[in-house]
């Protein structure tokens, strides 16, 4: 095939500045592998510039690019397009300051830093003066978004050189809050307001849009506002973080509520990640503010771990039943047999499997998070009677096999290997692999390795 000519190129070059970051990075995934002389290397080429464009649009404009999301996004958010046309009207305009940057020739970090800074300033000043088109797109974009975004957008671009320099010890002030690294989050702060009274709020907004886990963003308030009381908090203007932060909380107990067990095993890790979420954001919340049990939020949060835990517990109870019905015994009607023996007439019922399977991936995946979270004991409980129930009815279908009892070695097969599996999750995998070797040599035809 013969490479694209420039016309074409150039159509494909506008296609790709107008597609979502999204779009622009699996294109520069599927043609990871073509060569630059190939048919596809001129459009290779420009998905790659792309790219990099993109990259440095994100770094000079960090402080707000994570904020520029678009969707239905609770919180402060602006759309991606606006990112976009500001973008396009700084290259326009600013086009030698932009490949300065480009380069990356600082012998002084400091000194790319205020370059940015400097970008970042100009793009404010062409949102409040309309001098280009595609500003005036930007902020039409973000206030159709929502009604008085653009002007968040503008308020948010002030204080960005503040947020870019707190971004930069984040981090720090995360994993060892208290000392210099609170001193230096309580200056950040006062940075912020002396530029706009109110941009508290807007501060910590765009710093949690910064971290991997933004409700983590209460760590830095804490540190800012040493550790308030709940009444202080909850008349500051920052009070909604809190609030979001325990309603995340009733998310994550509603969602353990609720699991479809039907859907397998990965809902059930998907609920321990969340059970161990809430039991992060409960310690959180705990050290953030001085809560009063009583009342409040503090009883709010009080009641949540009550809840989180009996909501846990119930799922534990849940995967105990689940699981024996799936291992079914019976008594049978010979007076001379006095106890329960497995009930091997068919082949396991895949539904209940399913469900108990899903149920003690969950109880698995709890270890980490079981005793912060106040459920330890229930979980091991489960443990144990559970593995007895397995280790009694692994016993009974090799005894049975053992004496050819057994009608249907594909049934007993089946549910024995049904328990390896339920051994391997509360036990591990050298439980399970004996329960195995236990059933492969108890439906052996072998004489010898029934004797073994």
């Amino acid at each position: 095939m013969t490479a694209l000519p420039e016309r074409k190129i150039e159509i494909v070059r506008r296609l790709v500045e107008s597609a979502p970051d999204r779009v622009v990075g699996s294109l520069q995934q599927a043609l990871s592998a073509t060569p630059p002389e190939g048919a596809l290397g001129a459009v290779k080429a420009v998905v790659e510039a792309e790219v990099a464009d993109r990259n440095l649009r994100n770094i000079i404009f960090q402080p707000i690019a994570p904020l520029c999301i678009g969707g239905d996004a609770p919180g402060l958010s602006f759309p991606p397009r606006s990112l976009a046309m500001m973008w396009q009207a700084l290259k326009t305009l600013f086009p030698e300051d932009v490949e300065e940057l480009r380069r990356d020739d600082f012998p002084d970090p400091r000194k790319r830093i205020d370059a940015q800074d400097r970008i970042v300033a100009a793009a404010l000043e062409g949102l409040r003066q309309g001098s280009h088109p595609d500003f005036v797109a930007a902020a039409g974009l973000a206030e159709s978004a929502r009604a008085g975004a653009a002007e968040q957008l503008m308020a948010c671009l002030e204080i960005s050189g503040v947020v870019r320099r707190a971004t930069a010890r984040l981090a720090e002030w995360i994993a060892h809050p208290g000392g210099e690294t609170s001193a230096g989050a309580r200056l950040a702060y006062r940075d912020s307001v002396a530029i706009a009274d109110d941009a508290g709020p807007r501060f910590f907004h765009m710093l949690a849009a910064q971290m991997a886990h933004p409700w983590m963003i209460m760590r830095i308030i804490s540190a800012v506002m040493d550790k308030p009381t709940e009444r202080y908090m909850k008349d500051s203007e920052v009070s909604s973080f809190a609030e979001a932060l325990m309603d995340e909380i009733d998310a994550s107990i509603a969602a353990i509520a609720e699991m479809n067990l039907e859907q397998g095993p990965q809902v059930g890790s998907a609920g321990a990640q969340r059970a161990e979420l809430a039991v992060q954001q409960i310690l959180e919340m705990e050290a953030s503010v001085e809560l009063p049990r009583d009342q409040g939020w503090g009883q709010r949060v009080v009641k949540q771990r009550a809840s989180l835990a009996g909501v846990i517990e119930g799922r534990l109870k849940e995967a105990e039943r689940i699981a024996i019905e799936s291992l079914p015994m019976f008594a049978p009607r010979n007076q001379r047999v006095r106890h329960q023996i497995p009930l091997l007439t068919e082949m396991p019922d895949q539904r209940r499997v399913v469900s108990a399977m899903t149920l003690l991936t969950f109880s698995q995946d709890l270890r980490s998070s079981a005793n912060y979270g106040g459920f330890s004991s229930a979980r091991n409980k489960l443990v144990d009677k559970l593995g007895e129930y397995i280790d009694h009815y692994v016993e009974s279908v090799v005894d049975l096999a053992r004496t050819d009892e057994v009608e249907d070695r594909a049934i007993a097969a089946a549910f024995l290997e049904t328990a390896a599996a339920y051994n391997h999750l509360i036990r591990g995998e050298k439980a399970a692999e004996i329960t195995r070797r236990r059933a492969h040599a108890a439906l052996a035809r072998d004489p010898q390795s029934l004797a073994s």
